[in-house]
């Protein structure tokens, strides 16, 4: 069993089975936000699950939904800079203004000490904040309408494959869910990297599309490696990102067809010479495209994709390290390790 398995029905919608309304405007979505509802949200990551961070009740609720434990922190998103820079944070260093002005908006969640805006519950008892300013213009407009920041882990349930596509949220929550903003599918499709500042240097907590080097570039200095004393931080259990099918995680298409004798759904390059023809072992083809860009674009697609071939296991080919290619290697691994 997963472990998210026990959380799946946490949470009662009280006898009303209702379909969550599907919009396309910022308006709707921040009323339904400043009425304390849920609302699933796209970034160019992966679409959230958004409550008014500084609501317990609505924290309490999609806390609930989604199945997450109370001490497991939600990210903030946030309309700008300057309302990051507001009181969601105890401090601001300048190592926060240099990732902002090169990332924001963008795929890069900051963790600092918190400061007296967010609600507690938003924190998961951690004492710090997870801030990120999205780079999608539709989220962005319906936070700077809800006039607070929200907390948006991924719209899914608690450890099972985020989504990318208002059609993701639907299939996952279903009326649990109040309102769906629908922008289309994620272009980047893989969370975004998390960087710790409450150190005494800046370490990445989980790898995304914004690597190290362009950290490193950006603050002039080397990033900690140390994660001794690191705060907890989204998406960063040992097992997480997990279809229901069991996950196996491979280098090569040649160790990938021959690991079973099993049906697989293969996750793999599909221009590699070795799968033309297909193996008779492989029930279903999920193609990831030639770059690592592609990759983590199509990954969770993909995987639930697999998940409904019919296959009896899925086997994943793992793209070079470095790049965003580290982030699916790292997604990839924790679904693995959810068998």
């Amino acid at each position: 069993m997963r472990m998210a398995t026990r959380y799946r029905h946490s949470y009662a919608t009280s006898g009303c089975h209702h379909t969550p309304v599907i919009t396309h405007t910022a308006a709707a979505a921040a009323q339904a936000l400043r009425a304390g509802k849920l609302v699933a949200l796209p970034t160019e990551t992966v679409y959230g699950l958004g409550a008014d961070a500084t609501n317990p009740n609505a924290l309490a609720r999609l806390y609930a939904v989604k199945g997450r434990p109370t001490d497991h922190p939600s990210i903030v998103h946030l309309a700008d800079l300057v309302e990051a820079r507001s009181g969601w944070s105890a401090v601001w260093p300048a190592s926060a203004d240099c990732l902002a002005e090169a990332f924001w908006p963008g795929p890069l969640t900051i963790i600092l000490p918190a400061g007296t805006r967010p609600d507690p519950a938003a924190l998961g008892g951690t004492g710090t904040v997870a801030l990120r300013i999205p780079n999608c213009d539709v989220t962005r407009e319906s936070i700077r309408l809800s006039g607070t920041g929200i907390a948006a882990p991924s719209a899914n349930r608690f450890g099972r494959v985020s989504p990318t596509t208002a059609q993701h949220v639907l299939d996952d929550l279903g009326a649990d869910v109040d309102l769906i903003l629908d922008g289309g599918p994620c272009a980047v499709g893989v969370e975004s990297t998390i960087v710790d500042l409450t150190g005494l240097a800046p370490r990445i907590l989980r790898p995304g599309a914004i690597t190290a080097e362009l950290l490193e570039a950006a603050l002039g200095t080397t990033l900690s490696t140390s994660l001794d004393t690191a705060p907890r931080a989204p998406g960063t259990l040992a097992a997480h990102y997990a279809p229901r099918l069991p996950v196996v995680v491979t280098d090569s298409v040649a160790a990938a067809i021959s690991a079973s004798d099993e049906l697989i759904a293969l996750v793999a390059d599909a221009t590699d010479p070795l799968l033309s023809p297909v193996p008779p072992n492989v029930i279903t083809l999920l193609d990831t495209g030639t770059s690592s860009e592609l990759y983590a674009e199509r990954l969770y697609t993909l995987l639930r994709e697999a998940d409904a071939s019919g296959a009896e296991h899925i086997v994943a080919v793992l793209p070079p390290a470095g790049g965003v290619g580290d982030a699916v290697r790292d997604r990839l691994s924790r679904a693995a390790a959810g068998a």
